[in-house]
């Protein structure tokens, strides 16, 4: 008799063989040059992470680039910037284009060179020669110039905090014409020639003035200007008051320090502009940067700004689907899953990791849809009770706080499997490194999707989504017309699932939404 390890038969259709293999060594299938720039283009951060070293990631987004379509690399980058809330990608990206044929870069650029941090981080990344060449180029070099010659003089002082290269390398490479006394002055004073003090914005006066006259009102310049300066609590409530979103979130363990929270009102204050839908929306707020900042405040933050943070979280999460029916939610736990969410940086490593964003994804599907079961695997499924009527945040502690061991992300399909669960959508939300469950042959798919053919034989509607927050090109489950792999961890990636689940059944669903951008 035939050796059954080797010949079993699969129920359902003839399973697609693995093609490729990821970084454990295990069978696996390779995503198109397309799907692979789109999941690289919404996790790749350019540091190392548990399994790839920055140049291996660097090297393969630029391999990909030249193999897409150069409209396709224009929407992916855009794409990146606008829906992924990433800021190296898409000026990595914008580099490549721009030594491509076609209008693609030009109007990728005015989409996603809109403030000075990402004019400086696109001119870093032509400087750096990572695509081939150092210096901007002409069509790069009028596009920066534009920009600055364009920008309201509060918006270039702003632009000029950062170093490597600074607002005033930028201005001495491109020569930018001032369009007013006021610019010219400007000019002069971020490069350190002579210019006319009294033509200056007035932001930059009351600069000045503040340095010489710390009892004058706290300019509004940006805050990293101030950090260097002796400042007092009344300074520090100024400061808040005037404050982005985003400066607020970051900054509510300075506050507590400086004795802010301690002015009477002030807490409630803040609170109500954390919480304000319209400015969490504008803010375009990672959700798990939320969890960051709620996990990280010290006891001097009141409880009630604490409150606003989880208020924040569920306007962030507030386009996760509600499906109907019988929802699994899959979130790998295992050791791989501890590396940081944003790779390895030195001195500036994130301390969210894989794991936390998994668990943030699992409980707001479960939020969303209180029915929903949540496998947590790693070896094998990890059996943990939450409720549904918990927070975001209390559920994703109590999900976070497993883990280890090997990845296996077949054994929450074998589970439903046995107990013959009916189901309609499942949600896996992994690195997708499986190698517990590795395959010997490779035209026998991998046992992920072997589990999934399995399981569609009593549930033939059911679709599966594969959520990959890190940056491989590789997959456990083949994209088809009920499989679909997505990439990312910003809320957006719910608008992906929810569409993709009331559509007809497109193999490159993800794709297709990048694809509809409009340039």
């Amino acid at each position: 008799m035939a050796n059954k390890s080797v010949f079993a038969t699969f129920a359902g259709k003839l399973l697609p063989p693995a093609d490729a293999r990821n970084h454990e060594g295990a069978q696996a299938y390779r995503l198109s040059p397309e799907q692979a720039l789109a999941q690289l283009a919404a996790t790749g951060t350019f540091n190392a992470t548990f399994y790839a070293e920055p140049r291996e990631q660097l090297d393969e987004v630029l391999k990909l680039a030249w193999q897409v379509e150069p409209a396709f690399l224009a929407k992916t980058a855009v794409h990146a910037f606008e829906q992924g809330y990433m800021k190296d990608m898409p000026a990595l990206l914008l580099a490549a284009l721009s030594l491509m044929q076609g209008d693609g870069f030009n109007r990728a650029f005015a989409r996603i060179v809109r403030n000075g941090k990402m004019l400086r981080n696109f001119v870093q990344v032509m400087r750096s020669g990572a695509t081939g060449r150092k210096s901007l180029g002409s069509r790069p070099k009028r596009l920066v110039q534009a920009w600055l010659e364009h920008a309201s003089d509060f918006e270039i002082v702003r632009a000029a905090v950062g170093n490597d290269p600074s607002l005033a390398d930028v201005v001495k490479m491109v020569h930018p014409k001032p369009a007013s006394a006021s610019g010219e002055a400007l000019y002069g004073y971020l490069i350190g020639k002579p210019h006319d003090v009294a033509a200056l914005p007035d932001v930059l006066k009351a600069f000045e003035a503040f340095k010489r006259d710390p009892s004058l009102p706290v300019p509004e310049v940006p805050f990293q200007m101030l950090t260097s300066m002796p400042l007092s609590r009344e300074h520090w409530v100024q400061i808040a008051e005037t404050a982005g979103w985003q400066m607020l979130r970051q900054n509510l363990n300075s506050f507590a320090r400086n004795g802010v929270f301690e002015v009477e009102g002030f807490a409630e204050k803040l609170a109500a502009r954390l919480s304000d839908p319209d400015e969490v929306r504008r803010a375009r707020v990672f959700p798990y940067q939320l969890m960051v900042a709620f996990t990280m405040a010290e006891a001097g933050v009141p409880g009630v700004v604490k409150d606003a943070l989880q208020d924040a979280m569920e306007v962030a999460l507030g386009n996760v689907p509600r499906v109907e029916g019988n929802v699994v939610v899959c979130p790998d736990v295992s050791g791989s899953m501890a590396s940081p969410a944003t790779g390895y940086r030195k001195g500036a490593t994130s301390a969210v990791r894989c794991i936390d964003v998994a668990a943030l994804v699992a409980a707001a599907l479960l939020r969303r849809n209180p029915t929903a079961r949540v496998l947590p695997f790693e070896n094998d499924v990890v059996d943990v009770h939450l409720n549904a009527r918990d927070t975001v945040m209390t559920n994703a502690a109590k999900l976070a706080a497993i883990g280890g061991g090997g990845t296996n992300c077949s054994a929450p399909l074998a589970r439903l499997v046995r107990e013959k669960a009916k189901v309609d959508l499942v949600v896996f939300v992994s690195d997708n490194q499986s190698c517990v469950d590795a395959t010997q042959n490779a035209y026998q798919g991998t046992a992920t999707m072997q589990e999934w053919q399995k399981l569609k034989v009593h549930n033939p509607k059911a679709k599966l989504v594969c959520i990959d927050i890190q940056p491989y090109a590789t997959t456990q489950a083949k994209s088809g017309a009920d499989v679909l792999n997505v990439g990312g961890f910003s809320d957006r990636v719910f608008d992906v699932v929810g569409t993709m689940l009331a559509s007809g059944g497109d193999p490159d669903h993800w794709v297709r939404t990048i694809e509809a951008v409009e340039l």
